[in-house]
């Protein structure tokens, strides 16, 4: 088969076909919605195949002439118009997997448009990831002040680290994002521990954090959340719990 375009591969065109039919193996009783969208796209991707097939049949073999150009052009329009239709299907699928909160499938999707060689929808579909764990956040993140109590400061840690474990690396500005409330969060984990008499170690980057000393390095941000959470957890909300 011509590898001339990349909706013309055999491997390539039946990838969204496998995810579909796992979609719907999975289970059974899934929302007519999915269902729906999930076997509209095995119709299209069977369609590709048969326009893919097409064009191989009238693709000569070399140094043959070649007196079916119209009908080849023709058979290439129909498996580039098929292929469009496979992937617009796959965006619309992604958004109903999107709004049903089926995280995990949403990457396995991105990850399917990606090897594929549809990198641009892969990015699309990882940015629509990307602000729907923002927004099931984003209440507790606009809550994150230097003044928080222990237990809103135990929220915050778990909606920061959500964030960074669900958002795509690639969503716009989400290291920058939590970098910049990692400040506060400090803020708020070092007056709680002033407040309850907690010896601050002296290798303790809670000072540091709080005064934005990581502002410059939004790279790093996992690693100065995960020290703040084990700065809290394993002296400062061990005491406060055993004083309340």
């Amino acid at each position: 088969m011509t590898t001339q375009s990349p909706y013309l591969s055999l491997r390539q065109a039946v990838r969204p076909a496998i995810f579909a039919h796992r979609l719907l193996a999975d289970d059974q009783n899934r929302a007519a919605r999915l269902v729906a969208e999930c076997e509209e796209l095995l119709q299209l991707s069977r369609e590709l195949l048969k326009s893919a097939g097409q064009v191989r049949l009238l693709t000569p073999e070399p140094g043959q002439p070649d007196d079916r150009e119209t009908q080849l052009l023709d058979a290439y329009a129909d498996a580039a118009m098929g292929w469009a239709k496979v992937v617009g299907s796959l965006m619309a699928l992604g958004g109903t997997l999107v709004g049903r909160g089926d995280w995990d499938n949403v990457r396995r999707l991105a990850i399917v448009l990606a090897e594929v060689g549809e990198n641009s929808s892969a990015a699309d579909l990882r940015n629509q990831l990307g602000r729907a764990v923002w927004h099931v956040h984003y209440n507790q993140l606009c809550r994150i002040s230097n003044q928080m109590p222990p237990d809103e400061i135990r929220k915050s840690i778990n909606a920061l680290r959500a964030i960074l474990l669900e958002v795509p690396e690639d969503f716009p500005d989400r290291n920058r994002e939590v970098n910049r409330l990692l400040a506060p969060l400090a803020s708020a984990i070092h007056a709680v521990m002033v407040e309850n008499h907690v010896e601050i170690p002296y290798n303790s980057r809670v000072e540091h954090i709080a005064t934005g000393g990581v502002a410059s390095h939004p790279d790093i941000v996992k690693t100065s959340l995960d020290e703040l959470s084990a700065e809290f957890e394993g002296t400062c909300g061990r005491r406060v719990e055993q004083a309340g």
